[in-house]
Formats: C-alpha cells, sequence, structure tokens
C-alpha cells in the first residue's frame, strides 16, 4: 500500500498511484528570517531659549505691548514680590582677569591714585601698561607706580582698549599678569546693562522692567571677600560699557531709578532669560534648589512673539547620542521624567548592554538645546528581509513623541513618494506593503525621516519534478524570456550546478537531469532590479 503521505506527494506531482515510480519528491518549507534590531535615529524639538525662571524678556515685551506698565509686569513673573530702594550704591566689574598688556585712555587729561594713596596727574592719551606698572606722567617722565594704581577720568571717560566705561578702572598685578576693574555707581553700571541684555528698540515699559531685575539681580549675586563684584559677561549679567548706551535704555534706568525687587525685605532672585516658551518654570524644575516661593511657573501667552517659542526638530544619530552620554551599546529607546512645568528632568537612554539616566541641563549643554523644554522623537524601521515577487511583507517601526508618521517608498531607480499616513501604537508602527521590485523605505514625521531600509525583492521560481526522473520544469514572475535558470544540487561542499535551463515567454522553463536522491532547487541570479531569485528545495529520496 501507498501511504497517505506518498499518496499526497505523488498526486501533487501528477503521477499515478499504481504506476511504478522510481523515486518520492516532495517540496520542503524554507526557513523563516530572523528579524533584525531596529537602527533608530533621534529627534529633539522644543520650546523656549534659555532656563525660563524668572521673568521672560520676549514675554515682557508681548505684555508691554499690550499696556502693561513695568511694576505689574515684574510682579507678573515674581509673584508675591514688592518694589523698594536698592541698599547698594556702587559696584566693582570685572573687565580683564589676567592680562599680559592693558591699555587705559582718556582723550582728555586724567589721573591715577597709587598703592600708597599718592595722586598723579596724566596727560590725555593712552597709558600701556604691563605687570611693571609704569605710566607717563604729565612730564612725559615714565615712572612705576605701586599698585593698585586707580585711574580716574577728567573731562572725558576712561577708555580700556578702546571701549569707553564710566567711573574709574582699578589695575592691580596678578602675578606676571594685570586684572583690571571697573568702579562704578550701579545706576551707571546698568546703562551698559539693560541694552545689552534687551534690544533698545523695544517698548518702555518692557525697557523699565529689564532695568529693574537686573538691578536686583547684580545685588543678589554680588561676590563676596573678592576683589570685585560682579563679572562683565553672562556669569553676571552682559555689560558693554558707554558703547552699549541707547537713549531708550537710559530712559528706563532712569525712570526706575533704584528700584529692585524685594521679598520678605531682601533682594530677590530674579533670574530671567529670553523666553519662556508659553510658561515659565519652577525653580526646583530646573537646578537643584529648593522651591522658592516667588521663582514659580506661571503663565506667559505673549511668548508667541519669540523666534524661539517653538524649534526644531533637530537631528542626532543613535550613535551620536551613544557617544555623548556614554550610552552602553547602540541606543534602541528612551524614557523620559518631566517636570510639572514641562522641562526635562532626565532621559533615560536604552541602550543593546544596559541604561544610562542623563540630567536634562546636561542633554541641553551637550547637544546645544535652547532650553531644557524639549522633547525627544523616535523614528526606525526594521530591516524586513527579502520579499518574494507577487507576495506581502510587514514592516516593522517605531515612532516615539510624534502622532503624525508617514511611511514613504523608493521603487529602485525611482523617487521618494508617500504611501499614506500610519497611526503609532504605544510608540510602534506597522504596514503591510506589496513591493514590485527591490524597494526602499523609511518614515517621515514633520520633515524628519528616518534611516532607511531596502527590501530586496526576488523573484518567484518554482520547481517541480517530471514523472520521467530525468527532468525538472518550473516557472519564474514575473515574466521574463530568455532568463537564465541554473539547477543545483546540495553536494557535501555546497550547492553545485548540475543543469541550465532559458525561459521561454510565458516565464517557464524545463531542464534534463537525473534525479538521483539529495536536494536539489532552481536558481535566478540577481538582475534588473531583482534579488537572486530561489525556488523552495525538492528533496528526492529512494522509495
Amino acid at each position: 500500500m501507498v501511504s497517505k503521505l506518498a499518496a499526497a506527494i505523488v498526486a501533487a506531482f501528477g503521477l499515478s498511484a499504481s504506476a511504478p515510480a522510481p523515486h518520492v519528491v516532495y517540496s520542503a518549507p524554507k526557513k523563516p528570517q530572523a528579524k533584525k534590531a531596529a537602527l533608530p535615529v533621534l529627534f529633539v524639538s522644543g520650546h523656549g531659549w534659555g532656563h525660563g525662571v524668572g521673568l521672560a524678556q520676549y514675554g515682557a515685551y508681548g505684555y508691554a505691548l499690550h499696556g502693561w506698565t513695568f511694576d505689574k509686569i515684574v510682579g507678573h513673573y515674581y509673584p508675591g514680590t514688592e518694589l523698594g530702594p536698592a541698599p547698594v550704591k556702587r559696584v566693582r566689574v570685572l573687565l580683564l582677569a589676567s592680562a599680559r598688556r592693558a591699555v587705559v585712555s582718556s582723550s582728555a587729561p586724567f589721573t591715577v591714585v597709587d598703592g600708597k594713596g599718592a595722586s598723579h596727574k596724566l596727560p590725555a592719551g593712552p597709558q600701556p601698561l604691563g605687570p611693571g606698572l609704569k605710566v607717563t606722567l604729565s612730564g612725559k617722565k615714565t615712572k612705576a607706580l605701586p599698585g593698585p594704581l586707580l585711574f580716574s577720568p577728567g573731562t572725558a571717560p576712561l577708555t580700556l582698549g578702546g571701549r569707553g566705561y564710566r567711573g574709574s578702572l582699578r589695575v592691580k598685578t596678578t602675578g606676571s599678569a594685570l586684572q583690571v576693574v571697573n568702579v562704578l555707581g550701579l545706576e551707571s553700571y546698568l546703562l551698559g546693562v539693560v541694552p545689552s541684555e534687551m534690544p533698545n528698540r523695544w517698548p518702555a515699559e518692557a525697557l523699565a522692567a529689564q532695568a529693574v531685575v537686573a538691578r536686583t539681580y547684580a545685588l543678589a549675586h554680588l561676590a563676596k571677600g573678592g576683589d570685585y563684584d560682579l563679572y562683565s559677561d553672562t556669569r553676571s549679567q552682559v555689560y558693554g560699557g558707554i558703547a552699549a548706551e541707547a537713549p531708550s535704555s537710559n530712559a528706563a534706568v532712569n525712570e526706575t531709578a533704584n528700584q529692585i525687587v524685594l521679598y520678605d525685605g531682601e533682594p530677590a532672585n530674579t533670574f530671567f532669560s529670553s523666553s519662556s516658551g508659553g510658561k515659565t518654570a519652577n525653580v526646583q524644575d530646573v537646578w537643584s534648589s529648593p522651591p522658592v516661593p516667588y521663582l514659580v511657573s506661571v503663565p506667559d501667552p505673549y511668548d508667541t512673539l519669540s523666534p524661539y517659542h517653538n524649534w526644531g526638530p533637530l537631528h542626532f544619530s543613535g550613535a551620536t547620542i551613544a557617544r555623548r552620554f556614554h550610552v552602553p551599546g547602540k541606543v534602541t529607546d528612551f524614557r523620559a521624567s518631566v517636570t510639572p512645568s514641562g522641562r526635562v528632568r532626565t532621559i533615560t537612554f536604552v541602550g543593546t548592554k544596559g541604561e544610562r539616566a542623563v540630567a536634562g541641563s546636561t542633554i541641553r549643554n551637550a547637544l546645544g538645546l535652547r532650553s531644557t523644554w524639549f522633547r525627544f522623537g523616535l523614528l526606525s524601521l526594521s530591516p524586513a528581509g527579502t520579499a518574494t515577487y507577487g507576495s506581502s511583507i510587514t514592516l516593522l517601526g517605531a515612532a516615539r513623541g510624534t502622532s503624525s508618521v508617514y511611511l514613504e517608498d523608493r521603487a529602485l531607480g525611482g523617487s521618494w513618494k508617500s504611501l499614506g499616513r500610519l497611526k503609532p501604537k504605544d510608540g510602534a508602527v506597522t504596514s503591510t506593503v506589496k513591493p514590485k521590485i527591490t524597494t526602499d523605505y523609511r518614515l517621515q514625521s514633520g520633515g524628519f525621516r528616518s534611516g532607511v531600509v531596502r527590501v530586496p525583492v526576488a523573484p518567484l521560481v518554482t520547481l517541480v519534478a517530471g514523472s520521467d526522473g530525468v527532468s525538472v520544469s518550473g516557472v519564474v514572475k514575473p515574466v521574463a524570456s530568455g532568463e537564465n535558470v541554473e539547477v543545483q544540487r546540495l553536494d557535501p561542499d555546497g550547492w553545485t550546478s548540475v543543469a541550465s535551463a532559458t525561459t521561454d515567454s510565458s516565464g517557464s522553463f524545463q531542464a534534463t537531469i537525473d534525479l538521483q536522491p539529495g536536494s536539489y532547487r532552481a536558481r535566478v541570479a540577481a538582475a534588473k532590479g531583482y534579488a537572486t531569485g530561489l525556488s523552495k528545495t525538492l528533496m528526492v529520496v529512494s522509495r
């Protein structure tokens, strides 16, 4: 008797169950291909520019345009505070910390007081200074004076390196270098700060609010026990001297003269930044600080005037993220911890060999982001293996940080086109495609695109054994006349060609071969946009 399996095999190949057959032939299925890991690329978009704590300058600009006065603006950004008098009248601003040479000059005669208290008259013009502190006196006599030296103006202001400054300039030797400090009144200092921190063309009430905030910030951040009180850069506030001054900002300083922000009778810590992104931040959301009653998140509706209200997306490869933040292995995913005011507390990057948690401020600095109010997004598409002509294949991907994702394709030799929108579910996307030729795929969201995944398409090749035991035949699709087909047998050293054939106008082929027990397949070489095509394996066994 013929077994059920043998009967099915015989029927499949057109054999008669009662006729003698030298061989039993069947087709073994191909092994499924293993899925490879997704290769993500990351993008970042966000809101605002700066830390976002306290007054937001673009928001203040908007409030001033809508008729708010400076005191109302200040009260909005620092709730629970009040205005009061400044307790300090003069400040010392560090201009040069360690310079080999400094040139103090004036267009009118000026004076210098040396370290012993003696006063010396100096002619108009430059005084080049080195560590020896030699000056040229009015009689053109050069003399080394004991330091520190305090230069004071006559009828014209002093300059340092060609830049004019109000007040006096104190020069002292520190080792083999010079330190230069500008000693001047607090109000005179503010004349060079306000237009350096806020555009002087902005409305008067915005400039007045900036003047009050800058005056308070200076007093709240005075250095203690040193030769100077403030820096001339962003370590304190940007101070540009006389060259930075403008009539509009001078008027704002004069209008608010001596007024500062007070909380419980003390100068408030009036942090400020360029753009909040739409709401300011709680101080504890940005720095390792306990909560401060007046440094809390408040709405900032007019921040929409800022060119940095929204920014991004910026693209970063997974390799860049892994390298910058020492993520173990390759980055595959991330998790975000976000504060109530929207700022990123930490991002935990998931790598193939472990995880790495990074503070939002660290990420901002390392990637050059404008603020910590940002969101990471991720797009990735997993390699899907080779598709057989006429069959479908499912693409798997990830889309985090975005709700609008599109799949794009590019047939070999063609151009990119959209296949339609995908709907992420729990950060994952899937799409079943049916490419007719080798095709590239990618995800697109907001103009940002994932890496490209190529899906090779192999011809559909069939192979059957003839009932005579000395022939095989098959079909190749898509139909291509004159296609070369190899018939191969599996030997101990691998697949070896044992016959060849050429397709006819219908894509069919036939070859003569002595079908000995063993494994056989038909092979069509890669060409014309198609990958190598292989039939399922034929197993020929003895009865």
